[in-house]
């Protein structure tokens, strides 16, 4: 009979993400902030709470997690990474104050204490890579000027993920300095190692997991990466950076093979990922945070357009360029919610979860309006304030009878 209720719920939630997906996909929308509303409606405080199907659920958001990660080091090459890191750099240094610093601040002056500050940081500072890639494809922009710097960005952000959760999941266990220490290193130790290896014997690594068999590629794939996530989380390093270096190792043939075949797969489980969080966030809970959530998503929608418009105009790009490339990078997703999500299993602070839950709501909405319209927008107001005034002719009629007299 439970096993019956499981099946019947979980098909249920399966069915209504398919159907949430359609309609997103009618109107042109990212389906997440519809994916998070599914969430909220049925867990705690919904209007249909579920109960047999949760504990899976549960694995199925893990394994989501696992799976975004992984895609997003398919994404990149180690030699891309390290070529984007040194030509690159000062734009993700500049992203990093730019739109960290404001979710610090605001964790800080709600009185959430220096944990909840690090984790809201990682919240607001980075841009969800899917809905972007999204946005850009439906614009036409993929072949822009632009698009570059915009993809240059979001590498660093990835870059800097493999450094950040393991500090964040270091931070909400309630590790010490040393053994916080120890997780960094580690984490540290084993990026440095992937790339190296990824760098030095890529082709090696490909050719042993290659297969001209899509089914014997695929266990391959992801056995490897649900192994070595669960080797880095053994070893108090996020599961997530374990299977973005295994994206980052593979590259060629293998990698675009395995991203085929991954894709309906990573779907499925991200879209249960955020059906998951949804699931643990009491909708009673976000109207007292909305404020704070609008506020937060107004001030960082406006240091994203500014970190954009900043590394566009350092890569030699137009006005109008350098406002597209600042209002694509204003939304924020998948990321956010992961942050969130290390935070809100830790019970860090009640209140963080229906933040990061509003926040993304708005940002994930306002996203790809502000990639559509930052630069007609910001060309019109310049043109307007920079247009010439026309002459004021009758200060100079007396001039010109004095001087005709």
């Amino acid at each position: 009979m439970h096993s019956a209720v499981l099946l019947i719920e979980f098909g249920s939630i399966i069915l209504g993400l398919g159907l949430l997906g359609r309609f997103a996909a009618r109107f042109r929308l990212s389906p997440i902030p519809l994916y998070l509303l599914a969430g909220l409606a049925f867990g705690e405080g919904g209007l249909l709470p579920l109960g047999a199907s949760e504990e899976f659920v549960s694995i199925g958001a893990e394994i989501g997690v696992i799976l975004l990660l992984l895609m997003l080091g398919l994404e990149y090459s180690a030699g891309d990474l390290v070529t984007n890191l040194k030509a690159h750099y000062p734009s993700g240094l500049v992203d990093g104050a730019l739109n960290a610093l404001p979710g610090a601040a605001a964790a800080l002056l709600l009185g959430w204490g220096p944990v909840a500050a690090v984790v809201l940081a990682g919240v607001t500072w980075i841009s969800s890579s899917g809905v972007i890639a999204k946005v850009l494809g439906d614009l036409g922009r993929v072949g822009n000027r632009e698009t570059p710097v915009i993809l240059s960005v979001l590498v660093l952000e990835d870059l800097a993920m493999a450094v950040y959760l393991p500090i964040v999941t270091a931070l909400v266990a309630g590790a010490g300095l040393l053994a916080g220490s120890l997780t960094l290193a580690i984490a540290l130790g084993a990026a440095g190692l992937v790339l190296f290896t990824a760098v030095r014997y890529g082709r090696l690594i490909s050719r042993f997991v290659s297969s001209d068999d899509p089914e014997k590629l695929l266990l391959v794939v992801l056995g490897l990466t649900i192994l070595v996530a669960g080797v880095a989380q053994q070893l108090q390093v996020s599961a997530a950076v374990g299977a973005f270096l295994v994206g980052i190792a593979l590259s060629g043939e293998v990698a675009e093979g395995a991203h085929t075949l991954l894709s309906p797969l990573r779907d499925l489980f991200a879209a249960v990922f955020f059906v998951f969080f949804g699931l643990h966030t009491d909708p009673a809970s976000i109207p007292p945070v909305l404020l704070p959530a609008l506020a937060l998503a107004l001030v960082t929608a406006a240091t994203k357009i500014a970190t954009g418009y900043w590394a566009a105009r350092r890569a030699g790009i137009s006005p109008k360029g350098r406002w597209r490339a600042g209002g694509a990078l204003v939304a924020r997703g998948e990321f956010s919610i992961v942050i969130a999500g290390l935070a809100v299993s830790a019970g860090i602070e009640p209140s963080l979860g229906p933040l990061a839950t509003a926040y993304v709501l708005i940002l994930v909405i306002l996203g790809p309006l502000t990639a559509r319209y930052t630069e007609p927008l910001a060309t019109k107001l310049t043109a307007h304030r920079d247009s010439p005034k026309p002459p004021n002719t009758t200060s100079r009629l007396p001039e010109a009878s004095v001087d005709s007299a």
